[in-house]
Formats: structure tokens, sequence, C-alpha cells
């Protein structure tokens, strides 16, 4: 047994909100309460740890994370800089390490700062020797070398992908920017990672999760990190709770086989089936009902309609499967809605279990749907962090329409169950920037105004945190075992030296913890 004492302790358990310690016992909460009483039920010989007046939280969940990509990313040219010049020359920094003919990955840029599209030629100069293959900060772009086109088989020839497009100039010439489905073509010419690589990163990555609090994720990468996850939990050096998803490209498999929801351990189990609907702001690919300001002929791209995604959750209830659907542009999320408006009437009338279904991203809404994610009991699983990284995109693109942009207030108030992200590697996974978006709605720098961008649709610490812990709990079936600190739940908890609930709410953004403990192990400790 452990006895955690003289502690701040946050349980987010309605029963017991503060006490002042825990015991644990065999991975577990035993008890919470006083140091006093709970020395009565302590085993003879139990440690004490005496926390000097620090804070206990649950530990924190990531409901949105791609942890191969976040992994792998680890290793690849940052390209999120203010300027293209610096991206590039970090570029030819990389280039230095590489032998001729090795290929250059790098991610993270963003155009929209840089006043414009990259090109091949900007590529072509900074590393001439190399394929280079660069993903936009959104995931839903990339930026390729001449070479590397020339590997993927592209050429001015090349037909747009029925999912995707590739930017040409005048001539007709591919111009290195690749955007949604066409993206594949380059990525499937790089040498895939092995699966001792992909294992080595994921396990190489878990000390930076756990310094941020992260207790749990939830995936959404495909096989080869599944594999990885497998291997890593036979090996038991899973130090972390993953919720799995499936590829909507994999149902049959899943089916096939009778995979269902919740397959797995407390470790490593099945979530849901992950569909996308359409692209993202940044590349300017989300579906939308109107067009882009300024850009009267683009109304961005829908990858499957309200009636497609009707019939793979069909099908996926046969399994208790959810699906879980990406959606950002407002024509997106109401095709999103009237497939799983559908759905709940087949569950109805054909006696399908109520299953939670989640929209990832819910980045912008009609009017007329705002409400409809609580109606339908559809999960918002957002990212604070998208809001203030994309507000001035979402102003310059969306115009007025961004009043229900990244609209937590709103989805909280129909009383929508909120499960809150990051979507890295697109943002940082640390949760304590996505608390301090959520409460201030601001940048770190405190731009854009003392108020914060919209508002009106600002979180209370309380609300935010729930969304991290019990919300993200509920959406992957765990609200009995993850997300508070009560008996009965899993020991996952991080220390805090200062106390987020009596902190300045601008001085969330530099929290960090101090110690990380999973199952009663403490994994990370400053």
């Amino acid at each position: 047994m452990l006895l955690l004492y003289n502690a701040r302790i946050r349980t987010l358990h309605a029963a017991a909100p503060q006490a002042s310690a825990l015991l644990i016992d065999h991975g577990q909460i035993a008890a919470v309460g006083d140091r006093e009483s709970l020395r009565e039920s302590a085993a003879p010989g139990t440690e004490q740890v005496d926390l000097q007046g620090q804070t206990v939280l649950p530990g924190l969940t990531d409901a949105h994370l791609h942890l191969q990509y976040y992994a792998l990313g680890l290793q690849k040219v940052d390209c999120e800089t203010s300027s293209k010049a610096e991206c590039l020359r970090r570029v030819t920094e990389r280039v230095r390490l590489l032998q001729p003919g090795e290929w250059l990955q790098g991610h993270g840029w963003n155009q929209n700062p840089w006043g414009g599209w990259p090109t091949a030629a900007d590529l072509n100069s900074a590393a001439p020797r190399n394929p280079s293959y660069l993903t936009a900060k959104s995931l839903h772009a990339a930026w390729a070398s001449s070479a590397a086109l020339r590997l993927a088989g592209i050429d001015r020839n090349t037909p747009d992908p029925r999912d995707g497009k590739i930017l040409r100039d005048e001539a007709g010439n591919p111009t290195g920017i690749l955007l949604e489905g066409a993206m594949e073509s380059v990525s499937r010419a790089i040498p895939a990672p092995s699966a001792t690589l992909i294992e080595a990163a994921i396990e190489g990555a878990l000390p930076s999760l756990w310094r941020a609090g992260l207790t749990c994720v939830h995936d959404y990468d495909r096989r080869p990190a599944f594999l990885a996850l497998q291997a890593l939990r036979a090996r038991d050096r899973l130090k972390l709770r993953v919720l799995k998803n499936i590829p909507v490209d994999d149902l049959d498999h899943a089916i096939g086989l009778g995979l269902t929801r919740g397959f797995g351990d407390e470790w490593l189990w099945i979530g849901g089936v992950k569909a996308f609907m359409d692209g993202a702001l940044g590349p300017r690919t989300a579906a939308m009902f109107e067009p882009y300001d300024g850009e009267p002929a683009n109304r961005g791209m829908l990858s499957m309609d309200g009636e497609q995604l009707l019939e793979h959750g069909r099908r996926a209830a046969s399994l208790g499967l959810p699906m879980t659907v990406h959606a950002i542009g407002d024509r997106a999320n109401h095709e999103a809605l009237n497939a799983f408006a559908q759905l709940r009437r087949l569950e109805r009338t054909d006696g399908l279990p109520h299953l939670r279904h989640r929209i990832e991203h819910v980045q912008l809404l009609h009017p007329e749907d705002a409400s409809r994610l609580a109606a339908l009991d559809v999960i918002a699983s957002m990212q604070p962090l998208h809001a203030t990284s994309d507000m001035k995109m979402a102003d310059r693109y969306w115009g007025r329409r961004a009043n229900l942009a990244y609209a937590w207030r709103t989805q909280l108030n129909a009383q929508a169950r909120l499960a809150f992200g990051s979507d890295a590697p697109v943002e940082s996974p640390n949760p304590f920037l996505g608390l301090h978006a959520a409460v201030t709605r601001q940048r770190e720098d405190g731009s854009p105004s003392p108020e914060g961008w919209y508002p009106e649709q600002r979180l209370t610490l309380s609300e935010a945190l729930h969304a991290y812990t019990t919300g993200a709990a509920y959406a992957a079936h765990a609200e009995n075992r993850l997300g508070r600190l009560a008996p009965g739940f899993a020991a996952d908890l991080i220390v805090l030296k200062r106390d987020p609930f009596t902190c300045h709410p601008s001085e969330i953004v530099a929290l960090r913890p101090s110690a990380t403990m999973i199952a009663g192990e403490w994994v990370w400790q400053a």
C-alpha cells in the first residue's frame, strides 16, 4: 500500500470533491480522506509520502491524438516556423546528416503566416540530393520536392484523385503542394518505418506525455501503431492507457473477426470506428455550405456524405462499435449529424445499443446545428488549442461565421458531452496549453485581447478540466475506473506545485506536473 498525505487533492468526484490524503492499493484508490483516518485502514508497512501541500489531480486524458505520428514526428524536421526561410534553413541543416537519396521528412508548416504556398523549387534548393516530404500542421496538406514527386509518379499528366487535389502552376505542372488524398501517392513512396522502429519511437515518446500530465490517450493511427502498442503491452512496456480506434477502411476486417468495442484490457482496448467527412481549415479543404471568404469558388471537399456514414455506422453497430467522425466545416458537421440522427432511429427500431458516437473537432457549426449534438447525445470531441492556433485563419476565411467556431460554451450550455484533446502532432499534447486556451481563448502572449477570441465561448477551469478527465473517460467507456480520484478508480494522478484553481488563468499555460502516477506507479518525477 501507499499513503499520499498533506496534499490538496481535487478528486473531481462529487461525493468528496476535496481531500488531503489518498490510500492506494494494487494500482487502485482504496480510500480518500485525511491521513489520520486512512492510517487506520493502511496495512502494516504502508509507504507514506508527504506531498508537502502540493495539489493532486486525476491523470489527464488526450481524447484525440495520433501516437505513431507524434512519436515519429519527434524525429522529423520541425517546420512550425514563422517564415518559410527559417523552415528551409532547418531543412538544410538536417540534410547534412543524411545520405544522398535518403528521404527527408518534416512536419508542422503553415502557409498562412508565410503569405502563400511554398513550392517544390524551394525544397529542391534546400535539399538538392534528397527527396523531401513535409506535412502541414493540419496533416491535410503536404509539401514535396521534385524528386519526391518523381518517385511517386506525379507529373503534369497525373489526374487529381477523387478525394484530393494536386496544386498546379499556370502551365499545369505540379507545384509541390498536395491536398488531402493526393498526399497518399508520395507517402506510399517513402519506405515504411519498421515495426521495431515504430515500437521504439512510441516507447521513447512516453516520457514527454507523462511530463505533460497525460495518463491516457485516445489514439487514431492505423494498423502499424496498433501492432506496436500490442507489442509494448505484451512486454509490459506500455505505461500509458490507450483507447485504440479503428480506421473505417478496416471495418470489414473488424466485422470478419468479430472485433467488438472494449476488446482488450485496462491498458489497451478498442474504441470506435474513425471516418473522415472533410479536410481542414488550414488548406481550406473543410467542407462548407458557403464559400470561403475571398475564394468564391471554394467550398472545400466533402470526403463522405451522410448516407455513406450511415451505412458505415449501421454495419459497425452490429459489433457495438460507435462511429467517431472527423468533421470540421459546417457542411461536414451537418452531414455527420444527419447520419447520426438516422443511426439513432435505427437503434430504436432495430433494437441496437445506444452507442457513444463522437464528432472529432466540431470546428464550425451552422446555427441550426448548434444544439444537435446534445439532442442526439453525440460526444463533442474537441481540441482547445485549435481555436487559438486557428483564430486568425478562421476570421479571414470564415468571417462572421466564426462566432460558432470552436464553440465549447455553446455545446456545454446545450448539455452536450465534451471530451478534450490535442490532435497531436497537429498541436502540442500538453493539456495545460489546452486548459489555458479553453479558459482564456487567448494565445500564450495574451492575444488577441484581454477578453480573448469570442470570449462568450470561454469555459471555467472546472468545466475544461472535466473535459480532459471525466468527459474523456465517458467517451472511452471508462467512466467507472478513470477520470476521478475515488475508491475503486485507477490510481492515475498528477502532482502540481501550484493549484490551477487558485492561480490566475494566464498562469495555467506554464503549469507542469512535478510527478505523474499511473496504476499506483510513479512513471515520472521532476
